[in-house]
Order: structure tokens, then C-alpha cells, then sequence
């Protein structure tokens, strides 16, 4: 009987335990959106802005799992040089694009819908941007990898049904395939965003 006490206890002490430490992912996107609405409807210089919207992207995005993605085939058939080099110019590409996105809007609003769990490394957590008197309503499923659940990651958005990763892997491989698979065409197109 004590033995049987004893794994209760121990079970619902290691299952509480890890509720504490695992961070629910519609939980994780309500307080990416509470920081950012702060960040951008202070009156902080944009330069400031940009800064902290950076930060927030850089602790919640896998932005080197995007990166690898965005990449599609040529992934495998570029040298490990390569790849380093493309990692550190995808991460400045896309704290770019993303703070640059943010920064118009003063106090986005964007509302939890629900969560869904796809698999053990998948949730997808549905939101809306509510409408404005110059935009309409729009849906944001967040893409989360939660392989590890106590640093769940943003792994893509999915706006009105168009997932943005996917579309950036088009991008860059239409890119590479119209200068005969030079990885170094992509490159270039990169460091012109990054410094314009």
C-alpha cells in the first residue's frame, strides 16, 4: 500500500513539475502580442522599436530552422562554409523583414482563437488581427515547434491560409534556379535587402 502512496505522489509530482515548466503555446503567442502591442504603441524612437521587436523574434523564432527550410533542396548540395555563411545573412534578412513589417503598425490587436496540437512536435495556435478602419480582420495560424516543450518556437505564420516560410522558399529557390543553381545569387539578393 505505501508503495502504491509513493507512485501517486511521485507521479502527480512529476506531472505537475512538468506543467510548470512546459509553456502552453497559445500561452507563448498571447505574450509575444502583449510585448509587441507594447513596444509599438509606446513612444519609443523607431530605432528602439526595431531593437526590442529584434529581441522578441530572436527568443521565440527558430530562426535557423526557417532558414533551413527556406533553403529547400539546396540545403544538401551546398558546402558547410555555405551554410554558415547563409545562416548569418538569413537571420539578418529576416530580423529585417520582420521588424520593418511591425514597426507601421501602432497597436496591433491580436486575439487568441484556439490552440490545436497536431503531433508531439506541432501545435498550431489560430488568431485574429482585428479589422481597422483601413484593414479588415485577419486570420494568423502561428506554426509552433514544441519538440521541446519548455522552449516552445515560432516556426512559421500562416496568414489567411498562405504559409510565409513556403512562400519564402519559392522565393529564393526561383532565385538560385535562374542563375543555375548559384547559391551565391541568393547571397547577393540577401546582402542588397539587408543594406537598402
Amino acid at each position: 500500500m505505501k508503495s502504491v502512496k509513493f507512485f501517486i505522489i511521485f507521479f502527480f509530482l512529476f506531472f505537475f513539475n512538468n506543467q510548470i515548466h512546459a509553456k502552453v503555446p497559445s500561452l507563448l503567442i498571447t505574450e509575444i502580442v502583449n510585448e509587441a502591442s507594447t513596444i509599438l504603441s509606446s513612444s519609443d524612437p523607431v530605432e528602439s522599436k526595431i531593437i526590442k521587436l529584434n529581441d522578441i523574434a530572436e527568443r521565440n523564432v527558430d530562426i535557423d530552422g526557417i532558414g533551413m527550410y527556406t533553403l529547400g533542396k539546396y540545403r544538401k548540395l551546398i558546402s558547410e562554409n555555405e551554410k554558415i555563411k547563409y545562416k548569418k545573412l538569413f537571420k539578418s534578412y529576416f530580423l529585417k523583414s520582420f521588424s520593418s513589417r511591425l514597426v507601421d503598425y501602432s497597436d496591433p490587436k491580436i486575439n487568441v482563437v484556439s490552440e490545436k496540437k497536431i503531433n508531439n512536435r506541432y501545435t498550431i495556435v489560430t488568431t485574429m488581427l482585428e479589422a481597422t478602419s483601413k484593414n479588415p480582420e485577419i486570420k494568423i495560424d502561428w506554426r509552433i515547434y514544441t519538440k521541446n516543450p519548455e522552449r516552445p518556437l515560432i516556426r512559421d505564420l500562416i496568414v489567411e491560409g498562405l504559409s510565409l516560410a513556403r512562400t519564402q522558399r519559392e522565393e529564393f529557390n526561383s532565385i538560385i534556379q535562374n542563375n543555375d543553381g548559384d547559391i551565391n545569387a541568393l547571397f547577393k539578393s540577401l546582402e542588397e535587402f539587408i543594406i537598402k
